[in-house]
């Protein structure tokens, strides 16, 4: 489970986010790292018995400040990815861990070009099957409305008339739930993370049936 101390030692570097504090409090690093270990393998291992996951990466603490404006070296939370096996599934998981701020995602966040074609093609010729996805009561009480970027008007080659045009100028196709603290800090919010991205099924294998087959439904594995 996450600790007190993991999103303590958080907001402390987020009111000292500088290398000499961090060299300073780097055993504090060290097992908070260690716990957000943890909870990944532990989450990793659940999504495993209901899903294809074949990998999931922690990133680095460390900040890349070279074409950034802010230039504070650390992160100030923990962030986890969580892969399916390519290219039959498509999508991922992601887990967010900050204090007053952590939250799960999950979807497409920057589609391949070709992919992005696809998919706004698929909601011109028929976007029934994602809108009952989306509007199904159960899907919306965990995960909500889509979200992501989008054009202002319309893509290239698609009339802005169209009635699924708030799905087609997307850029982006994900869903995130929100968690407080005291949720992350309980020692079952492992599990509450995997129900949660049980949930988003429906949309995972959507999405991968129209991203392996062409708009015919020919398989392009």
């Amino acid at each position: 489970m996450i600790s007190v101390e993991t999103l303590d030692f958080l907001k402390d570097l987020r009111a000292n986010n500088n290398r000499d504090w961090f060299n300073d409090n780097k055993k504090r690093f060290q097992a908070a790292q260690a716990e957000v270990k943890k909870v990944a393998d532990m989450l990793y291992d659940l999504l495993k018995t209901h899903d294809a996951v074949d990998d999931f990466k922690i990133f680095r603490i460390y900040r890349d400040v070279r074409f950034s404006a802010n230039k504070q070296p650390y992160k100030t939370h923990f962030g986890i990815s969580f892969h399916r096996q390519k290219p039959e599934y498509r999508g991922g998981y992601y887990l967010h861990i900050e204090p007053g701020g952590s939250f799960l995602a999950t979807g497409f966040w920057n589609p391949e070009k070709g992919d992005l074609k696809r998919i706004r093609k698929e909601f011109e010729t028929d976007a029934s099957e994602m809108r009952e996805i989306m509007n199904s009561k159960a899907f919306q009480a965990i995960w909500g409305h889509i979200q992501g970027d989008e054009v202002k008007s319309a893509p290239k080659g698609f009339s802005k008339e169209h009635p699924a045009i708030d799905l087609i100028r997307k850029k982006q196709y994900f869903f995130t739930r929100n968690f407080t603290d005291k949720q992350v800090l309980d020692p079952k919010f492992p599990e509450e993370a995997d129900k949660s991205f049980r949930a988003i099924r429906p949309y995972f294998n959507y999405m991968s049936d129209v991203l392996t087959t062409d708009l015919n439904g020919v398989s392009l594995l």
